[in-house]
């Protein structure tokens, strides 16, 4: 299955080059518009933002330092293949802190916490069929975000972002390729749990939702191994 290629975002005028470049050339490597094994030209990319070469160089290097474009001198950069170890340690920790952050959030939710996380399931279920999976993965973001809030640790959310770069690769091809009606089941069990006070049910369901990648990384993997670097990195 090719992965969808969208267009370079025009960037703000107003606002600082390079910062913008490096995220938006992140959010096209972990949402799949440039996949892994493309080679990504400096001076193309200068010349699709209509920036300076020196900006794109710059992103570059920081996206190498996330292991999400490797630099092969005389050879070019490529955007690197998806580590299955780096995966797999991002799902062991989500589950770990995201199971927490539901027994906490259970203790503490309120009418108004329930009504934004029903908002939210609602959402995703407008956005269920559409071709372009992007929504569908911010209201999932924007889920998991409200969870951590109403457990009062939304600073846990941000230090979790970095860390799971690797498994929202897969996740945005999973999108792609498997029901997103299970993924939003699992949501409102969790948030069904929650509105009962039962901490321990919110657990099990959170810890349900998140060993779904054990099952969808194999599949995936399988079907596109061109994709993935079983050796991590």
């Amino acid at each position: 299955m090719a992965l969808v290629r969208a267009e370079p975002i025009a960037l703000e005028q107003s606002s600082a080059v390079g910062p913008q470049l490096y995220r938006l050339l992140r959010d096209r490597i972990v949402r799949g518009d440039l996949a892994p094994g493309v080679r990504v030209s400096e001076s193309e990319i200068a010349a699709s933002y209509k920036v300076s070469r020196q900006p794109v160089r710059e992103a570059f290097i920081k996206l190498a330092e996330e292991s999400l474009v490797e630099v092969r001198p005389q050879r070019g950069t490529y955007v690197r293949r998806i580590s299955v170890p780096a995966v797999m340690t991002a799902r062991f920790v989500r589950e770990a802190v995201e199971a927490d952050i539901v027994r906490a959030a259970a203790r503490a939710i309120t009418p108004k916490i329930l009504a934004s996380l029903e908002a939210n399931l609602t959402a995703q279920r407008a956005v269920v069929d559409s071709d372009d999976p992007s929504r569908f993965m911010e209201l999932d973001e924007a889920f998991h975000r409200l969870l951590a809030e109403a457990a009062g640790q939304a600073a846990i959310w941000d230090i979790l972002e970095d860390l799971k770069t690797q498994m929202d690769r897969v996740r945005h091809i999973s999108t792609r390729q498997f029901p997103r009606e299970r993924l939003i089941a699992q949501h409102a069990a969790v948030v069904a749990a929650l509105r009962a006070g039962d901490a321990e049910a919110a657990e099990t369901q959170m810890r349900a939702h998140l060993k779904g990648v054990l099952t969808d990384l194999p599949a995936i993997a399988e079907a596109m191994p061109e994709f993935f670097d079983e050796a991590g990195g």
